[in-house]
């Protein structure tokens, strides 16, 4: 696990949107993306950019169960704003958040990442340590399914939404096992609150307490952090 840290979150969103250009031009065609506000500025300096993304394929980690994706606080909905719209795909994939057939569902998702191995796969992290919407306690060896949100998580979400009651109290999530699939991984973190959280998943103890501890037994991944997200690491 490489560990960079930034001065800022623009100085290290853009050395992530450096990380996909150097994918691109090593012949990287599928891209596994994220949502939050983490990955915002990484999207902005992509849509600002002649990065081209119309030969490849973008398959998203999570999605809220209940929500269309035309829903302003779905996650299709924010990638359509913030990336699809401006730098088109050959191909986009999220979960289906209508879809009431969680077995149907999960196992669509599961032959979507099967058939496109994913070459770099964006991550955020919560203050909880979940990696897509895989809570503490959650399978290393899981695979997509419908989970259900915590209590810190629904918390963290809330500021999206006009009241803590709208938010959403279950997810389709990609699960651990396919995010440890891909051939690369880069974890974005930023600012004080991710701090404690950072330094658990960097130098603590592998465990599920902690879902993206899991991330050390990988052999490709690269943690971009600013100075404050950084701060408790020794």
């Amino acid at each position: 696990m490489k560990v960079l840290v930034f001065d800022t979150a623009a100085e290290a969103s853009a050395k992530a949107f450096d990380y996909f250009g150097e994918a691109l031009g090593k012949g990287a065609s599928v891209f596994g993306l994220a949502t939050g506000s983490t990955p915002e500025k990484l999207y902005e300096m992509m849509t600002q950019s002649d990065i081209d993304f119309t030969q490849a394929t973008s398959i998203n980690l999570d999605e809220y169960y209940g929500l269309s994706g035309s829903h302003p606080q779905s996650y299709r909905y924010f990638m359509e704003q913030h990336l699809f719209n401006e730098k088109p795909f050959k191909h986009n994939y999220l979960p289906n958040g209508l879809n009431e057939n969680v077995d149907e569902e999960t196992a669509r998702y599961d032959q979507i990442i099967a058939e496109n191995p994913i070459d770099l796969q964006l991550l955020g992290i919560g203050v909880n340590g979940h990696i897509g919407f895989n809570e503490p306690g959650s399978d290393f060896e899981g695979k997509t399914a419908l989970v259900d949100l915590t209590t810190s998580t629904i918390e963290a979400n809330k500021r999206f939404f006009e009241s803590v009651e709208d938010v959403p109290t279950k997810a389709y999530s990609m699960g651990i096992k396919s995010i440890m699939s891909a051939k690369q991984i880069l974890l974005l973190a930023f600012g004080e609150s991710k701090a404690e959280i950072i330094k658990a998943m960097v130098e603590g103890p592998i465990t599920t307490d902690v879902p993206a501890s899991i991330l050390q037994n990988h052999d490709n991944v690269v943690v971009i952090v600013d100075k404050a997200a950084a701060s408790l690491l020794s």
